[in-house]
């Protein structure tokens, strides 16, 4: 039990210290590096006649190298392409390019399913299709193929930053309300609109930037948009 709990809070640990950016952007070596990490701490946890120190240390040296191939990938490119590999084209301009497919040990039908994945059923639409390092397919499709947006209509928009949680299982978040120079009994007259009278009953209420509250009740009840600038 001892042994396990190390395991876990050293593991914990580790982990913090790899930083997210290890997990948003999980390659194949750094996805080799966490399974050997945690064959390391499940071997700490179980395998009672295992040197405790040393399974300790060489999880510790299994979570600083990619640290500091992470840092020098930051400034030197060489390493960065050796360690991190580079995206592959393997769609340019409606044509499937096999080589590069067959240096990744892909199919036609692997492509297919990605690209369906990704909304597109018909390789002619692509004007470029990569193999992202971390094994991730980005499609830009052709010009004449994309979606409209405001800016190709010339209409003017409306900024639209993130929302602000209030409430969150039931609790009203006081540090946001202050952030926002809002009052509790303000948000009690919002929800009262609706004849919300407990903030237990809400399971989150979130503010975006045009004034609506969006509120979302426990269970399977409704949720309501209370404009809060009528």
């Amino acid at each position: 039990m001892i042994r396990s709990f190390v395991s876990f809070f050293a593991l914990l640990i580790l982990v913090r210290l790899m930083g997210k950016q290890q997990v948003a952007e999980l390659n194949f070596f750094d996805y080799v590096v966490g399974i050997t990490i945690g064959s390391i701490a499940s071997t700490l946890s179980v395998q009672v006649n295992q040197n405790t120190t040393a399974t300790l240390v060489g999880m510790g040296i299994w979570t600083i190298l990619p640290i500091l191939l992470a840092y020098l990938s930051l400034h030197n490119i060489w390493v960065r392409k050796v360690f991190e590999g580079e995206a592959t084209v393997v769609v340019e301009n409606g044509k499937i390019l096999e080589k590069h497919l067959g240096k990744l040990r892909l199919t036609t039908d692997d492509l297919i399913s990605q690209l369906r994945s990704q909304g597109v059923f018909n390789v002619a639409d692509v004007e470029f299709a990569l193999f992202e390092t971390n094994g991730s397919l980005s499609v830009q499709k052709k010009s004449q193929k994309q979606p409209l947006t405001p800016s190709d209509l010339n209409l003017p928009t409306q900024y639209e930053g993130l929302p602000t949680n209030l409430i969150e299982d039931g609790i009203i978040l006081v540090d946001a309300l202050r952030s926002l120079n809002l009052s509790k009994a303000w948000l009690y007259h919002q929800l009262k609109k609706q004849n919300i009278q407990e903030v237990s009953q809400v399971s989150l209420a979130q503010l975006d930037t045009k004034g609506n509250l969006y509120v979302d009740l426990q269970g399977d009840q409704p949720y309501f948009i209370i404009p809060t600038t009528q």
